[in-house]
């Protein structure tokens, strides 16, 4: 696949984003204003999320789960990232963030931006829910339209399946406001006495467990037959409001308001933890009970009803939101039925199997010998990491294995493999992280599981996450030990694997393998790596490496030499590195880089980063991989440069306060897999691509001039990589 040098001419017109950057007050070197602000980055990348949601180009029912998506996101990103700078603000600290900004006047934008963005949600489910209707004959029925056959299958629906889940609760001195849990939902009533004429207040919490669209039979036709092509759903407050004096006998209800609220779900490592399981299983508790940072009222409510909630749950005015809507944007992913409409959903896509590996008859092993192998999900499916342990259990020759676990799914075919391996008398070390925000309880479990099973379990550092994607397998082979290496950009989680872009690299490098080993030394005992040539590791060599490389491009600018680097990852943020970008296209470095989420560089601004082009990816697929390559004296993409894979984002967190890697990629025939496919499409792409202007603002990509947009067929990475094995 050829490089197009201008690909990013293609996607937005260079006369406006030069005249874009004209606009801007010039930025010093200095200037906090030479950084975008993280919290409001990531609120642009949700809204790019929230955007396919309406685009005509993506399936209907993709677009119902990209909204669903962005709401989920957007209460993930209050519960950690709003929580942690409402506490700054309430201890009244007045640090500024690296862009300038106070806790307080970044929450202040923040509410702004969000509550627009909500605004945008309920709109777009509008819109959705009315073209569900005429396209797919899917409805959600108010109870104004529900039949007398509706009525009485619901009825029992409400008797078997939810009367026994519900707790109603009366709201009075003698029954004070229960806890609600994170992501609570509930109905607040005032409720009268039909028979005396008195009121009371009362709570119905809704659980989890309950769900929140209950599909009703299908509705017969002229004929008097079912008419499969109307799909009815009955939402659950509809259900309970329907069934209220099953809850309340004898009362009717006089006002409701549906609410939903978030807690403040970060931990708190305590760095002089004497057991970090024990440490976790009570910091988990004291979660569940963290302070509400949000909470949403249904429009239109009574005050008498919405002032005691407010009260009860101890927030801020500015905290409470009320909701011109459905509350819960994020389960309409309920709703989503593919596999009855596969013509609303993309079209099923099978991962495929490594030809390498089929030649050799299943045999990862032998495959890796063959030469190091590069495997890109979701389209070469991940299987074949769950098989390298599986075989790797099972091989008689086989003496050791170390895994890093940072998130797997809850039936782990990788967990176990390694318990089939311990059992069968293997050494087997799982380095499993606990600090795996929201997979903490799930680790603790796992971790139990492979204690048991005779693993040695290690947790890592105190005061550091392990990010890091490592696997090795120790084998003796004609008379002497091998050792075999997986490193990943993603995590080990096989369902996860089949919607987010990575890259797995298979060798059996031997300075590779001892270096990995290296590593999960120096998280089991502290002692830091020596005598590493490959590898980079943060937080000991991993930023001074990339800043390193960055250098060594500004140099060769200067020098009059080709020089360019292409990076591809989830975040780019950290200052030091963001400034070494800067210094570089001062020297004349041209910089492309791939940056779904956020962003703190300012790319296209005269003086500052006039030769760096920023572009993010959002589509089918998760784009997660993390690639790096520097010219190295010539241009892109050459068989000099240096190329990297990593389980690092260029962020503070992960450069600094991490446990990750930076793999260096020697083979010759991966490198080029790298450079002139991973990174050639993903430099290409128009169909799912947004660039990033000089002012802050993402645009997404348009048809040349002279062309309609029907007409339109642009390149589509995704697309491209199913059809197109590697």
């Amino acid at each position: 696949m050829a490089v197009n040098a201008d690909f990013l001419n293609t996607l937005v017109d260079p006369k406006a984003a030069a005249r874009a950057a004209k606009g801007l007050p010039k930025i010093e070197p200095e200037s906090p204003d030479r950084f975008f602000n993280r919290e409001l980055s990531w609120l642009a990348f949700n809204w790019r999320v929230l955007e396919e949601a309406s685009n005509p180009r993506q399936p209907l029912m993709e677009r119902v789960r990209f909204l669903s998506i962005s709401a989920n996101n957007l209460d993930e990103f209050y519960m950690v990232r709003v929580a942690g700078l409402i506490e700054l603000e309430r201890e009244g600290v007045k640090s500024k963030s690296q862009d300038g900004r106070t806790p307080a006047e970044q929450l202040h934008e923040i509410d702004k931006d969000a509550r627009a963005l909500m605004n945008k949600q309920q709109d777009l489910w509008r819109e959705l829910r009315e073209e569900l209707k005429k396209t797919a004959g899917l409805e959600i029925v108010d109870a104004r339209r529900l039949g007398k056959a509706d009525k009485a299958y619901l009825e029992k629906y409400f008797v078997k399946r939810v009367f026994p889940l519900l707790t109603p609760l009366a709201i009075d001195p003698a029954h004070p406001f229960p806890f609600l849990p994170n992501k609570g939902f509930a109905m607040a009533l005032h409720l009268k006495h039909e028979a005396r004429g008195d009121g009371m207040e009362a709570l119905i919490p809704i659980p989890a467990q309950v769900e929140r669209f209950i599909r009703l039979p299908e509705p017969e036709d002229g004929d008097g037959r079912p008419d499969e092509t109307r799909i009815r759903f009955c939402a659950i407050e509809t259900l309970i409001e329907l069934c209220l004096g099953r809850l309340f006998p004898g009362y009717a209800m006089n006002a409701r308001v549906l609410f939903r609220i978030l807690r403040d779900s970060d931990i708190e490592v305590e760095e002089e933890a004497e057991d970090l399981v024990l440490m976790f299983e009570d910091a988990l508790k004291k979660r569940r009970r963290g302070e509400v940072v949000r909470l949403k009222l249904e429009a239109g409510a009574p005050k008498k009803l919405t002032k005691p909630l407010v009260r009860a749950l101890e927030v801020e005015p500015e905290e409470a939101i009320e909701v011109d809507g459905l509350i819960g944007v994020a389960d309409v992913a309920e709703l989503i039925d593919t596999d009855a409409r596969p013509d609303l959903g993309w079209a099923r896509y099978t991962p495929r199997m490594p030809e390498r590996v089929r030649d050799f008859g299943g045999d990862v092993f032998a495959a890796i010998r063959e030469k190091d192998m590069l495997l890109h999900h979701p389209y070469e499916s991940f299987e074949i990491v769950v098989r390298f342990l599986q075989q790797a259990a099972l091989d008689p020759d086989v003496l050791a294995i170390r895994q890093t676990l940072y998130r797997t799914s809850k039936e782990s075919a990788i967990v176990a493999a390694l318990v089939e391996a311990a059992e069968a008398g293997k050494t087997v070390t799982a380095l499993v992280e606990l600090k795996a925000r929201f997979d903490e309880a799930a680790n603790i479990r796992l971790a139990k599981i492979l204690e048991d099973a005779g693993v040695q379990v290690i947790y890592g550092f105190v005061d550091l996450k392990t990010h890091a994607k490592i696997s090795t397998v120790v084998r003796r082979e004609r008379g002497d030990i091998g050792t075999y290496s997986h490193f990943g950009t993603g995590n080990y989680h096989p369902i996860t694997a089949k919607i987010y872009t990575d890259l797995s690299l298979f060798t059996c490098n031997p300075q590779l393998g001892y270096e990995a080993t290296q590593l999960f030394n120096y998280v089991g005992s502290y002692s830091e790596p020596t005598d590493i040539k490959a590898l980079a590791f943060a937080p000991l060599t991993l930023k001074k490496t990339l800043l390193e490389n960055i250098a060594r491009e500004a140099a060769n600018a200067r020098a009059g030499k080709p020089a360019q680097i292409w990076a591809k990852m989830n975040s780019l943020i950290e200052p030091e590195v963001i400034d070494a970008l800067y210094d570089a296209s001062a020297a004349g470095v041209r910089i492309d880089m791939v940056i779904r989420g956020i962003c703190g560089l300012r790319p296209g601004v005269p003086g500052l980063s006039e030769n760096i082009r920023v572009k993010s990816v959002i589509g089918r697929f998760l784009e997660h991989s993390r690639v790096c390559c520097f010219a190295n004296g010539e241009l892109l993409p050459s068989d000099k440069a240096k190329v990297y894979i990593s389980s690092a984002d260029w962020m503070d967190r992960n450069l600094n306060r991490r446990v990750e890697t930076l793999v260096p990629i020697e083979n010759p025939t991966v490198r080029t897999q790298i450079l002139e496919q991973v990174m050639a499409a993903n430099l290409q792409d128009q169909a799912q691509s947004w660039v990033l202007g000089p002012e802050g603002g993402y645009a997404r990509a348009t048809p040349p001039a002279g062309v309609a947009l029907e007409d339109w067929a642009p390149f589509n990475i995704h697309e491209f990589f199913m059809a197109n094995p590697s």
